[in-house]
């Protein structure tokens, strides 16, 4: 190593650790801070923790995972939370499911469908890095209106951008995943927000939008919701590939040889192999026991470790394998499951009603399209927030919808927009949604990747949402 190699070094360590001291710091005065708004203190004292946790991932003080670690164990030590509610995130089935789509997406690599999958889409949509941009985005649209789960769908689209990203040419490095992967996993998580938002089941928290804007005299059912929907979000899909390929652009703008190489390498593949056949089918059939888990009563996460007992059974997926890849699988879980226990215990302790009820009294004396406005953008700022989208939606929304119909807005175009910004807000942060953490999880998409490209895409969705207000309000009042 380089004399000068060995000084940069030494200034980004230095750098490093003078972010580390600043968070520090940073955390130290929120905790002393007055408590406002009769506040508990282990609500304000454990929003103190949240923040500075957040914060330093989002300077690059520390890493997602290692922000996390740390924030649980000084709610513990610091007496904000009990053990047992501090560990109550790892049991949440739905960050379980995480966990298990994750071990089968590598399934889905490892048996070859993966690879298959990726050169069927190459063959006919890649002569261009947007085109597998759109291609993507399409899948997860169709597949929308049948899995009424956003995580569940990322399941499936995961291994699918992972293999695109490896056969064109792209690794999970610092340098490798800037020619394609990069790029595509960002299109992945940025359309999923809009087809979670087209359908009334693209996610499960849409039915529970319906419900409380029921008791608003707001009537929302599959029909007119995809009808109120249709004009903003097709806008969106089509807008999204296009604007991260010119703000995050892949180095491989050009695959004009991918067509025939696919063509190829499907040829050399030649007939699917008894491990694709078990995987396809075992993938199929969670497709279906998900799409259909509501009628069923079955739950998401059985699903999905039913499946991964069926790889591990028929030696798709092996105990091995398990033990060699699962690494970045358990990373993810871990944060994923300390942030979200944090974000539902300040939901429980009020913090996050008492914040969108006092934010909510300073605006409205406005009219009512000023009101509109500003609670559609400070619901989307506020999700920086939270974890859950769901959470969210439970705490805040109908504050919100009460204050908008006081002020005289529209009682369904507000109850719409809260309900479709509760799926477009779910790109701005790598924990804003469980559906991003396959995707934040692969190595092509560092967190502060997401933080920016994610409030690139968020805000355009806003941009394009607000702008559709006239159609949402003649098509919601119809």
């Amino acid at each position: 190593m380089s004399s000068t190699e060995v000084k940069e070094l030494s200034y980004s360590q230095k750098l490093l650790w003078v972010k580390r001291s600043i968070i520090l710091i940073f955390g130290i005065v929120i905790w002393h801070l007055p408590i406002p708004w009769d506040l508990t203190p282990d609500a304000w004292h454990l929003f103190a923790i949240f923040i500075t946790a957040i914060l330093g991932v989002l300077i690059d003080a520390l890493s997602i995972f290692t922000a996390s670690v740390l924030a649980l164990v000084a709610v513990v030590l610091l007496r904000v939370l009990t053990p047992e509610r501090a560990f109550s995130g790892f049991s949440e089935s739905f960050i379980l499911l995480i966990l298990a789509a994750f071990l089968v997406a590598k399934g889905v690599i490892k048996s070859g469908l993966g690879r298959r999958i990726a050169f069927l889409l190459i063959r006919r949509f890649g002569k261009s890095t947007l085109n597998l941009g759109y291609c993507i985005v399409a899948t997860d649209t169709l597949l929308g209106p049948a899995i009424p789960s956003n995580t569940a769908r990322s399941g499936i689209l995961y291994p699918i951008a992972h293999a695109l990203s490896l056969d064109t040419g792209s690794l999970p490095t610092p340098e490798g995943r800037k020619k394609t992967g990069r790029y595509l996993m960002m299109t992945a998580i940025s359309g999923h927000t809009i087809s979670s938002a087209l359908w009334f089941t693209g996610m499960a928290a849409n039915p529970v939008g319906a419900g409380i804007a029921a008791q608003f005299g707001v009537n929302m059912n599959f029909g007119n919701w995809v009808f109120v929907a249709s004009v903003p979000c097709i806008i969106a899909l089509i807008a999204i590939p296009f604007v991260l390929y010119k703000l995050y652009p892949p180095e491989n703008k050009y695959t004009p040889e991918a067509p025939e190489m696919a063509k190829n390498e499907l040829h050399e593949m030649g007939p699917m192999s008894k491990q694709e056949w078990i995987m396809g089918i075992t993938f199929f059939g969670m497709i279906l026991l998900w799409a259909f888990s509501p009628v069923l009563n079955i739950n998401l996460a059985i699903v999905a470790f039913l499946g991964l007992s069926i790889l591990i059974l028929a030696n798709v997926y092996t105990l091995e394998d398990i033990r060699q890849g699962a690494g970045d699988a358990l990373e993810t879980f871990i944060w994923f499951a300390i942030l979200y226990m944090m974000s539902t215990a300040l939901n429980d302790m009020g913090f996050m009603k008492t914040l969108g009820a006092q934010i909510a009294t300073y605006i409205s004396d406005f009219n009512w399209v000023t009101v509109y406005i500003l609670l559609t953008v400070l619901y989307v700022v506020i999700h920086y927030l939270f974890v859950s989208q769901t959470a969210q939606l439970l705490a805040l929304y109908a504050v919100f919808l009460q204050v908008a119909v006081n002020a005289q807005v529209p009682a369904a175009l507000m109850a719409f927009m809260l309900s479709f910004a509760t799926n477009y807000f779910a790109v701005m942060t790598p924990q804003a949604s469980s559906s991003n953490v396959l995707f934040a999880g692969s190595g092509f998409l560092p967190s502060e990747d997401i933080y920016k490209q994610g409030a690139i895409i968020t805000i355009l969705n806003t941009i394009i949402f607000l702008l559709a207000t006239p159609w949402i309000l003649w098509a919601s009042s119809l």
